[in-house]
């Protein structure tokens, strides 16, 4: 079912798709970590955190092609204006060198601390998220 954009319903209902998507993938770097996959669970835990920016987007009627622009934006819309902490920033771009990393460096080893950092991060920020869209009002 294509969602239309141009209406309120239609970007809550894409918003939370997409926070759904986010938990989902917490649990999936969960389960990877668990299982000393830490390369996977980084991948999980910044797309975790991608997802749920992607959401917070979705209610502002923004989509964007690549990640640096979902990035910026979200730092423009929703750190920048007070509504996450600036330490939130930090932990974005700390996850997304992460997963670049682990994900196209040959010679990348992550700690087992540094994983579970990721994770948690992840955790955090997708919590924030959603309680943000769960108390996100429309008039």
């Amino acid at each position: 079912m294509q969602l239309d954009l141009d209406d309120v319903g239609g970007a809550k209902e894409l918003a939370q798709y997409r926070i759904s998507v986010a938990k989902e993938d917490i649990e999936v770097a969960s389960m990877n970590f668990d299982s000393g996959h830490y390369r996977a669970s980084n991948n999980r835990a910044y797309y975790a955190i991608f997802r749920a920016i992607s959401a917070c987007l979705a209610l502002e009627f923004k989509s964007f092609k690549h990640h640096s622009q979902v990035l910026g934006n979200f730092n423009k819309d929703f750190i920048q204006t007070g509504i996450f902490p600036k330490e939130i920033s930090r932990k974005i771009s700390k996850a997304q060198e992460v997963r670049h990393s682990s994900d196209y460096d040959d010679f990348y080893i992550i700690s087992v601390d540094e994983a579970k950092e990721q994770l948690e991060n992840a955790k955090e920020i997708v919590n924030l998220i959603e309680n943000y869209l769960n108390g996100y009002k429309i008039d």
